[in-house]
């Protein structure tokens, strides 16, 4: 993998966590676990290959793209996580086997 192959993954994947992040504000849940499909299989060629150190403004870039991800999922996780608390409450809770 390249510095330009690196710089571009995150963009993507920080392009598809901002795109999450209006789908969470808008209740589009279906749309919020395709992208949450596509930015996982997105992540995955960080760990499938050898990742190049960045050095100079590459790495600059990098740690901000970073910034924007981790900001997104922030928001994304401030708008799910009451949702989710909601509907457990709502969800009948399973019964054991006996």
């Amino acid at each position: 993998m390249t510095s330009t192959e690196v710089l571009s993954m995150y963009e993507n994947i920080a392009g598809m966590t901002n795109q999450m992040v209006k789908a969470a504000r808008a209740s589009d849940w279906d749309s919020l676990s395709q992208l949450e499909k596509q930015c996982a299989s997105e992540a995955r060629g960080a760990t499938a290959g050898a990742v190049p150190a960045l050095s100079g403004t590459p790495r600059m870039r990098k740690i901000d793209l970073l910034k924007q991800i981790l900001a997104n999922d922030r928001e994304i996780r401030a708008v799910t996580e009451p949702w989710m608390t909601q509907l457990a409450n709502v969800m009948p809770a399973p019964r054991p086997n006996l």
